[in-house]
């Protein structure tokens, strides 16, 4: 089965927690991310909750994305390193038909001290992977990544 790991990553020059508080308010995408520009979800998600994003490719278009949150873990020490991840998971059409599946997973990693490193990735698989644009996805996660380092470092 083809599959694909479009991702984005970028240093934020801000503590973990203040970076996290920024991605955890969905509400306010649309007041920084050119990428998600707005995101229906209850604030702050939690696993289960239904989210739709709505996405601004580099060409302008627009496309709605409607996901569900399977992790929302917390900052929390891993032998010295602050680590925290949000995820989620595609269920569009081509999903519950089995052409795409998807998993976006966020995470966060900062030693102390240092910045803070984000991470971003989309498991795709499924037989109908190079219709779903991994190189436009990587692109717009990349637009997210340093869109959300200026939110982060703003504050």
């Amino acid at each position: 089965m083809p599959q694909s790991r479009p991702s984005a990553s970028v240093v934020i020059d801000a503590p973990l927690e203040t970076v996290w508080a920024v991605m955890m308010d969905v509400g306010a995408y649309g007041d920084w991310n050119p990428f998600c520009y707005r995101a229906d979800c209850p604030t702050p998600p939690k696993v289960g909750d239904p989210i739709k994003l709505y996405v601004r490719w580099a060409n302008g278009k627009t496309q709605t994305s409607p996901e569900r949150i399977s992790v929302v873990e917390p900052p929390y020490d891993d032998h010295g390193t602050t680590r925290a991840t949000l995820a989620y998971v595609y269920e569009g059409l081509p999903s519950k038909l089995g052409l795409v599946k998807g998993t976006r997973l966020q995470r966060l990693a900062q030693v102390p001290g240092g910045p803070t490193t984000y991470d971003t990735v989309e498991e795709f698989s499924g037989p109908l992977v190079a219709l779903a644009g991994p190189g436009r996805v990587a692109e717009g996660f990349q637009r997210h990544a340093d869109a959300l380092k200026l939110r982060s470092e703003s504050r």
